[in-house]
């Protein structure tokens, strides 16, 4: 990921904003500049014979965009929906991913000597999707690369 350059006292520190949201009771992020908007959970039409993390498709203004399993993808067990399920719709190239995630949290901004290396796993996560992790009085946020994430499911499918 590429932070956002914002003005700092510190030299070669700079400031970037993370959308935040929980997945079961862990708080990710990923990068504000990948997100085009979060709605409520659209009616999800079912993909026949599509790999397992992918919930089926939505209608997102006359596009199709692919509802992808954010638990799923993780290695975390499937829930039933509530309504406090969101679509994080991102943006991977040219396409519109919706990643169903459990509840939406808050925009985080973080100086980069904020944010701490990816150790090799975080509550059972593959390391290769963690871009760095930030220590919150609460809890831990973990950054999620989200260019991993996809690229890694495209390989998959």
């Amino acid at each position: 990921m590429v932070a956002a350059k914002s003005p700092n006292r510190q030299k070669g520190v700079v400031e970037q904003q993370f959308a935040t949201f929980y997945v079961g009771h862990m708080l990710l992020g990923v990068d504000i500049r990948v997100v085009q908007e979060i709605n409520r959970q659209n009616e999800i039409t079912h993909v026949p014979h599509a790999p397992e993390y992918v919930c089926g498709v939505i209608n997102l203004r006359g596009d199709v965009a692919t509802v992808i399993d954010l638990r799923s993808v993780l290695g975390l067990p499937r829930t039933v929906a509530n309504r406090d399920r969101r679509n994080l719709i991102v943006h991977s190239g040219d396409e519109a991913i919706g990643l169903l995630v459990d509840r939406i949290s808050d925009i985080l901004t973080l100086r980069s000597d904020e944010i701490s290396p990816a150790p090799a796993n975080v509550d059972d996560l593959d390391g290769r999707f963690i871009a760095g992790v930030h220590t919150l009085p609460t809890g831990i946020l973990v950054l999620l690369d989200i260019e991993k994430v996809l690229a890694d499911q495209r390989a998959d499918a």
